[in-house]
């Protein structure tokens, strides 16, 4: 349970005992007057104060255990409708994204990866305004997939029978299907599982394309192995809709052939239907017969070709606008990592400004111990500009109450003591000589209040929420993180250049006037 819940049950319950005091000190006068005259009302009086005392009781914890739990629940969800609003059609959704997309792309600094960001959203919204099908025909480099296309082509557009590596490319084709308005261009992709540098490139190039289809054909030439599996389930994981395709058919019997589809049924149940693993024959091989003569197999690639209609008829317009939904997702989530990491590296840099000012304050006016409360005007603003960072405009007194309580959780949690002594031992470890009181409270406050600022940063990153843990958990996480030997080290190194060579140095003067009067 967070700690103010939990202290807000303590206080509750100290007003209960209260009232109940009173309320049992009340009833028990009345009760000995009714007593004397009327046992039975005197009974009642009795028996409604043991019911009201219960009451109340279960009224408050009812409150404080799950009426407010409920309502941090709805905030939560408030929060998170309020950030995601998907419309009901799919191309709606799909524009909508898009267009929310493009004014968080605005809010990047950097102006490279901005102008990147934008181009990409452009080239979504092009592929939305056109509404091409995008099939993206993906597998190992002697799978067969050039030998598809041309045999979907009915012409020859790639090498057949060629050496793996052939395709450098992505290759693109156009394509009509009779009952569907939209065009179909299907891209031939370089082969995965590659050897060599160049290879590992084509095979980027190759998993890049596939995530950008609309609907995927991932070709084999028999059982699938772990590594064409991996990529398969990914692709599928991440919303693409695809189709394994049992390529080559003709070199095995039919019983092997049925053997081999049945097993490709197996591995991919759970994220590819049954009628969407399908066997063909782009480009049977030539047979010898007894006489001698050469027979030129026929070309099998109607269950391939009917499943693409139907699936491309009845789901083609939501197969498009998945897929830019989808890409807009993933754009948005990068844009969302760059921002992020663009609004922390401002609030660092707060929060090494003001623990230095803490320092300062603490230093010139030092106190018996270390107390966060002494600079909470200055730990008020820094929530303040954090806060101002990720957005939120807070006032003065929010800001002072945040900082406030942040303060008492790390005395609570005995930070503030651990800070005093991992300071201290530092510090004499890297000056060599005595290190004035004031030098030691003064770094040591500057470290607290780094704490804080980073725990501040952990808050407003996640919608000025504290998490599961509350308070408490993320305050013990950052002093974990800050405690660290090679943290520790550049931070002495910047305090002594700050705060205590600054005192040592005033120290000497005042000492050496002291002498010379």
């Amino acid at each position: 349970m967070p700690l103010p819940r939990i202290v807000t049950l303590i206080v509750g319950l100290i007003v209960i005992l209260g009232l109940t005091l009173w309320l049992i000190d009340s009833f028990s006068r009345l009760y000995w007057q009714f007593s004397y005259s009327s046992p039975l009302l005197g009974n009642l009086l009795l028996l409604l104060l043991v019911v009201l005392i219960g009451a109340l009781i279960a009224v408050f914890v009812y409150y404080v255990l799950v009426i407010r739990a409920g309502e941090q629940r709805s905030r939560r969800a408030r929060r998170q409708s309020a950030q995601v609003q998907v419309p009901t059609a799919k191309p709606d959704a799909a524009s909508s994204t898009l267009q929310a997309v493009q004014q968080q792309v605005a809010q990047v600094q950097d102006e490279v990866a901005r102008q990147a960001l934008l181009s990409k959203t452009r080239e979504i919204e092009a592929n939305l305004a056109r509404g091409e099908i995008q099939v993206v025909v993906f597998g190992t480099g002697s799978a067969g997939k050039t030998s598809l296309v041309n045999a979907v082509m009915g012409r020859i557009v790639g090498r057949v029978d060629a050496p793996m590596g052939t395709t450098q490319v992505g290759e693109t084709y156009c394509l009509r299907l009779k009952g569907l308005e939209r065009k179909i261009l299907i891209t031939d992709t370089p082969g995965i599982l590659e050897a060599g540098v160049a290879g590992t490139e084509r095979e980027q190039l190759a998993r890049a394309l596939a995530t950008e289809a609309d609907l995927l054909l991932f070709v084999v030439d028999n059982d699938l192995r772990k590594s064409e599996y991996d990529p398969l389930q990914v692709l599928a994981e991440i919303g693409k809709r695809s189709l394994l395709v049992f390529n080559k058919t003709d070199l095995y019997t039919d019983e092997d052939k049925e053997a081999i589809l049945a097993r490709l049924r197996q591995r991919v149940r759970g994220f590819i239907a049954v009628n969407d693993v399908v066997a063909i024959t782009a480009n049977p091989q030539a047979v010898k017969l007894e006489d001698g003569e050469i027979f030129q197999p026929d070309i099998d690639i109607l269950p391939i070709l009917r499943r693409m209609a139907v699936i491309l008829r009845a789901e083609g317009e939501d197969l498009v606008a998945d897929n830019i939904l989808l890409q807009s997702l993933r754009l948005g989530e990068e844009t969302r990592k760059l921002i992020d990491g663009q609004r922390r590296r401002q609030a660092e840099k707060i929060v090494q400004r003001f623990q230095w000012i803490s320092a300062g304050v603490v230093s010139v006016t030092p106190l018996p111990g270390v107390d966060l409360l002494a600079t909470a005007a200055v730990n008020a603003q820094m929530v303040l500009e954090i806060g101002k960072v990720y957005g939120c405009e807070l006032n003065m007194e929010r800001g002072r109450e945040l900082a406030v309580s942040l303060a008492k959780t790390l005395a609570s949690l005995g930070i503030v003591k651990g800070a005093l002594e991992l300071i201290s031992t530092a510090l004499q470890l890297n000056v060599g000589t005595f290190v004035i009181g004031r030098a030691i409270q003064g770094v040591t406050a500057a470290y607290m209040t780094r704490i804080a600022g980073k725990s501040f940063i952990e808050y407003f990153r996640h919608d000025q929420d504290w998490g599961d843990g509350g308070m408490t958990e993320v305050v013990q996480r950052q002093f974990q993180l800050n405690r660290r030997d090679e943290f520790i080290r550049g931070f002495i190194t910047e305090a002594i250049a700050r705060v205590v060579k600054p005192l040592t140095d005033k120290a000497e003067i005042v000492e050496q006037d002291n002498e010379k009067s």
